[in-house]
């Protein structure tokens, strides 16, 4: 019989850096921005979430500290003994108003919104539709609601649809990514949606990668496909990535967010978000409104780096966001391409299994409003001398 011991646990270590998936960590110094030192050497980064640079945006940063000063650091208790700042409930309804919903809920992170809502809202006996490439938090959310898991081929609207047609639970959900994080691509919402009010069952969008970025203001994936809470009644999105803060939200109805201030247990049980960080990211907010030039530059740099690597024959994959990933294929090639960029200053994350499918690792690049022009073309010399 298999015990668990420090042995065993070595062991299976050791199995992971023979098949290239043992994870490292690398230490970064100094600020999160485009260029910054990691293990002590300066690099220019392609790595971050942080798309519209909000991260180092002065007045984000001067509201931060002030915010300390006034507030002080933690908020002392989940929100339903006595961590509920003035400033989350600000941010909530400020958030309801931006993506045009009655309500607004604030998670400490993506992952435990997505764990929260699902096993709040499904049981045994109810439906999960999942897309395959799917972010783990919601996969995960799906053994914790113990509901049956239903899932279809990526953005494969004709497979969900037969899906649908062979199950009638009473309580179905379908939960989808708005851009996929390790593919960059969109997924087909509006088609989802219609496929949703043919067979009863809700929709939930996962819009980590595209709130801030997508859309004329920002709204993310359903304001680029003009969608709105009839079409998506469960909108997630996260604060870390277009925003450059912390924590994550849900949005729907009052009926939904009151349901989860009730049931959903990552939300009940846990501590609130720093009232300083909350009180910065409302700052945000504003400048993905006011400062719409930064969703202008970055699709400006997207298109300047497609173009550059198809000129080079490099093979990209039919993502138009800031997630433009290079498939490698095997482990050990990616790790290795990922060591010789960062040997030229050029930091890429080698993404492999299982976060991504076996044979399709990757380098996973990723592009914020702060690079530059200049940035681009250092980045194509260096993947040219690479792959």
């Amino acid at each position: 019989m298999p015990s668990l011991s420090n042995e065993s646990l070595q062991a299976a270590l050791e199995q992971r850096k023979e098949k290239h998936l043992y994870r490292s960590r690398k230490i970064v110094s100094g600020r999160h921005s485009i260029e910054t030192i990691i293990d002590g050497v300066p690099v220019l980064s392609f790595c971050s979430n942080d798309y519209l640079g909000l991260a180092t945006h002065p007045n984000v940063i001067k509201v931060l500290q002030q915010a300390a000063e006034d507030l002080g650091l933690g908020s002392g208790a989940s929100h339903l003994v006595s961590g509920h700042n003035h400033t989350h409930h600000a941010l909530e309804e400020e958030l309801a108003e931006f993506v045009q919903r009655e309500r607004a809920l604030l998670f400490s992170t993506g992952y435990m919104a997505n764990l929260g809502v699902i096993s709040a809202l499904l049981g045994r006996g109810d439906c999960l539709y999942e897309d395959r490439l799917n972010h783990a938090s919601l996969l995960d959310a799906a053994r914790l609601s113990m509901a049956q898991r239903l899932r279809y081929t990526h953005n494969d609207t004709q497979a969900l649809d037969s899906r649908l047609s062979t199950n009638n639970q009473s309580k179905r959900l379908i939960v989808t990514d708005g851009v996929f994080s390790m593919d960059g691509d969109i997924a087909p919402l509006p088609e989802i949606a219609s496929l949703a009010r043919k067979h009863e069952a809700w929709v939930m969008v996962d819009d980590a990668h595209g709130f801030g970025v997508l859309g004329k203001n920002g709204g993310g994936s359903l304001e680029h496909f003009g969608l709105n809470s009839d079409d998506v009644p469960i909108l997630m999105g996260t604060l870390g990535k277009g925003l450059g803060s912390f924590g994550a939200f849900v949005a729907g109805s009052n009926a939904l967010i009151e349901t989860l201030i009730q049931q959903a247990r990552p939300y009940i049980y846990t501590t609130a978000l720093p009232p300083a960080v909350v009180q910065a990211t409302r700052t945000s907010l504003k400048l993905v409104t006011e400062e719409s030039w930064r969703r202008d530059k970055l699709n400006s740099l997207i298109q300047r780096f497609r173009h550059g690597a198809q000129q080079l024959g490099i093979t990209l994959t039919a993502s138009n966001t800031a997630i433009q990933p290079i498939i490698i294929g095997q482990s050990d090639a990616a790790l290795q391409a990922s060591d010789t960029l960062l040997s030229s200053g050029i930091f890429v994350s080698a993404i492999r299994p299982p976060t991504v499918a076996e044979g399709s690792a990757r380098l996973r690049i990723t592009f914020s409003a702060n690079h530059s022009e200049g940035h681009i073309d250092q980045l194509l010399l260096a993947l040219e001398n690479t792959l």
